[in-house]
């Protein structure tokens, strides 16, 4: 098992933690991240684009001009789609672009994405993060003393409301629980800081 510093709001070292290998430590398959962020956006899209056919689009009912004799081309209505202001073929209609993915290549997924970010050095572990209040401001000197003030995401043991609402003002940043982490955030991330306890509960959940 590898061995991570832990620091604290301040940014010193108050100790290491030992990271499971079979959470942190894995070979990463980046096919299956792949699909993983794939599915990730794909199930992110509302699906309630639409344009109008046809037999949508208002007027067009009489025929603009007589079948045979004016030597133009035969029409039947002006809504037909080679018409300004006619409708329109094949257009988008909404639908759901919803799909799953199957349980153990989400699991793979995650595991990959978290060792990745172990093995980048780009993971940071924090004893304890609790604040008083509402206060941006303690948050933003907190990722600047971890030296993880740009893309970021903060992993937390509990649903800290006064820390998800302090952070959710820094552009960039990103609160998660472990029951919401998904592979997208995780990759999206330039800085994926985690509470000690929530690694703790990382391992109870996925070191099986």
């Amino acid at each position: 098992m590898a061995n991570v510093n832990v620091m604290d709001m301040a940014g010193n070292k108050v100790g290491t933690m030992e990271l499971n290998d079979a959470i942190f430590g894995i070979e990463p398959n980046k096919d299956v991240m792949h699909a993983a962020v794939v599915n990730y956006l794909a199930n992110q899209r509302q699906g309630t684009q639409s344009t109008k056919t046809r037999s949508e689009v208002s007027g067009g009912g009489r025929k603009p001009w007589r079948q045979k004799g004016t030597g133009n081309a035969r029409q039947g209505s002006t809504r037909a789609p080679q018409w300004t202001h006619g409708g329109i073929a094949l257009g988008p209609k909404p639908r759901d672009y919803r799909y799953s993915l199957n349980k153990k290549v989400r699991r793979l997924a995650l595991l990959s994405a978290l060792s990745s970010k172990a093995q980048e050095n780009e993971l940071i572990v924090l004893d304890k993060l609790t604040i008083d209040g509402f206060s941006t401001k303690t948050v933003v000197n907190m990722l600047k003393a971890l030296e993880a003030d740009g893309k970021t995401l903060i992993l937390l043991e509990s649903n800290e409301k006064n820390l998800i609402n302090s952070a959710r003002n820094i552009p960039g940043v990103k609160t998660s629980l472990v029951n919401t982490l998904n592979v997208y955030d995780i990759l999206n991330c330039n800085r994926f800081v985690m509470v000690q306890g929530a690694a703790k509960q990382l391992e109870e959940v996925y070191a099986k």
